[in-house]
């Protein structure tokens, strides 16, 4: 059985003011939980303050008071805000953790791999009123520190993750999403760029790989950037596995190179 299958499961035993929150939601809304979901990880759901637990098999039931969160019919299940899910996993994210899955809910991409309906989800603002209107709660000092880190324009978690990993090297932080244009004219979106030094740096996942024609395209594009001065700097999972050592390493050379 998938996530899915043991979601509509218990849909039928739902009962009012009983809505999917936690690790739950998130998966349901396609926000980037760092742990892949096993058939053994169990259904969350948020009870009223004033209800009874549930006591039921691969249930973990929590209470939540309805004013803490919207409900929201996702696909035909109720479940909290995408927010809401977010604070209500706070106590399992790391800050860099945090900050990938703030980027996803504040994210307007609509090429943003598996996330839910509606771009953006939210916002920063909105993000930090809830924060402010939660108050004290299990893990919002890790939300709070990543709220500062988050950063709009986004297109997957591991684009956060690299932005993650250059700022905690020491390097300076690249921009979101830059355009590049030539005389007003637009050549190229790049994941993180240092504009006035040109430099690109451009996360290849799988996909870039296997679609015959997306892998045309990014040849075309680096060639394209390449042409105007820019140096293009590519890198996959597998630069990030050892904590992006070489990858670094070049980034900074190349930083070096262009500022003499």
């Amino acid at each position: 059985m998938e996530f899915r299958d043991f979601v509509d499961c218990y849909r039928a035993r739902l009962k009012p003011g009983q809505r999917y929150g936690g690790r739950t939601a998130m998966r349901l809304w396609g926000l980037p939980h760092p742990e892949r979901w096993t058939s053994t990880e169990p259904l969350e759901i948020m009870v009223p303050a004033d209800a009874a637990p549930v006591r039921t098999a691969g249930v973990k039931a929590r209470r939540l008071a309805a004013e803490r969160a919207e409900t929201r019919i996702l696909t035909g299940v109720p479940v909290v805000d995408p927010v809401a899910a977010l604070f209500g996993c706070a106590t399992e994210l790391t800050v860099d953790q945090a900050v990938i899955v703030i980027d996803a809910l504040i994210s307007t991409a609509s090429n943003y791999p598996d996330l839910g309906p509606g771009r953006p989800m939210s916002n920063l603002p909105e993000v930090e009123d809830r924060l402010r209107s939660w108050g004290r709660f299990p893990g919002c000092a890790t939300i709070r520190a990543a709220l500062l880190q988050a950063r709009e324009r986004v297109e997957s978690p591991k684009e956060t993750e690299t932005r993650l990993l250059i700022l905690a090297s020491g390097l300076p932080e690249p921009v979101v999403q830059f355009d590049v244009r030539d005389g007003g004219r637009f050549i190229a979106r790049v994941d993180l760029a240092y504009p006035h030094l040109r430099i690109a740096i451009e996360y290849e996942g799988d996909g870039h790989r296997v679609d015959k024609e997306q892998w045309r395209t990014d040849i075309r594009r680096q060639r394209d950037l390449e042409d105007r001065g820019w140096i293009v700097i590519r890198l996959t999972e597998g630069d990030l596995a050892d904590g992006g050592l070489a990858f670094l390493t070049r980034v900074r050379r190349v930083i070096a190179l262009r500022s003499q």
